[in-house]
C-alpha cells in the first residue's frame, strides 16, 4: 500500500476481523461510506496485500482434536542451509498449525494439534523428531485458550 491505512481503512479491517462474512452494504453503513466507496477501499486493501484473504474459524475440538501442543525446537546448526532444510520439511507436516523462527534459546516454535496423547506421540515420533537438523524438542501442552486473535486490536486502532 503506498500510504498508511487511514481511520476508515482501519474501521473496515476491524469490522472484517469481527465478521469476515459481513455484507458490503452493512460494512459500508458501519464505517460511514457509500457501498461503492467501501467496495473501492476494500479492493485497494486487498490489492495492496493488507487484506490477504478471508477464512473460516474452525473449532478443532469439535473435530476431535483435543490437544494443542507448542513444541520448542532447537536445531543442531543455525546456518541458512539447516534452516531452509527444516522449514521445507515442517511445511509438509499436516499436523502443524503454525511455525515461527524464533530468537532466544529455541530456533522454532511449532504449534501442533493432536487428538490425544497417543496421537501426539505419533506426531512426535513420525514427524517432528525426524525433521532435518533437530537436536532438541520441548513440548508444552495448552490447558485452554485465553486469547486468540488474528491481529491485535492495537494494530487496527488509529
Amino acid at each position: 500500500m503506498t500510504t498508511e491505512p487511514d481511520s476508515i481503512d482501519r474501521k473496515i479491517m476491524h469490522e472484517l476481523v469481527q465478521d469476515a462474512r459481513i455484507s458490503q452494504v452493512i460494512l459500508s453503513e458501519r464505517v460511514g461510506l457509500s457501498p461503492t466507496a467501501c467496495a473501492r477501499r476494500l479492493q485497494q486493501l486487498e490489492k495492496a496485500g493488507v487484506i490477504r484473504g478471508y477464512s473460516a474459524e474452525i473449532d478443532a475440538t469439535e473435530l476431535g482434536f483435543l490437544m494443542t501442543v507448542f513444541v520448542h525446537i532447537t536445531l543442531d546448526r543455525q546456518n541458512e542451509d539447516a534452516l531452509a532444510a527444516f522449514e521445507k520439511e515442517i511445511k509438509k507436516c499436516p499436523d502443524v498449525v503454525s511455525c515461527y523462527l524464533m530468537s532466544g534459546n529455541d530456533d522454532y516454535l511449532v504449534q501442533v494439534q493432536a487428538r490425544d496423547m497417543e496421537d501426539y506421540e505419533r506426531i512426535h515420533k513420525q514427524h517432528l523428531s525426524r525433521m532435518p537438523g533437530v537436536a532438541r524438542l520441548h513440548s508444552s501442552f495448552a490447558m485452554r485458550s485465553v486469547v486468540k486473535r488474528s491481529i491485535s486490536p492495537a494494530a487496527l486502532s488509529g
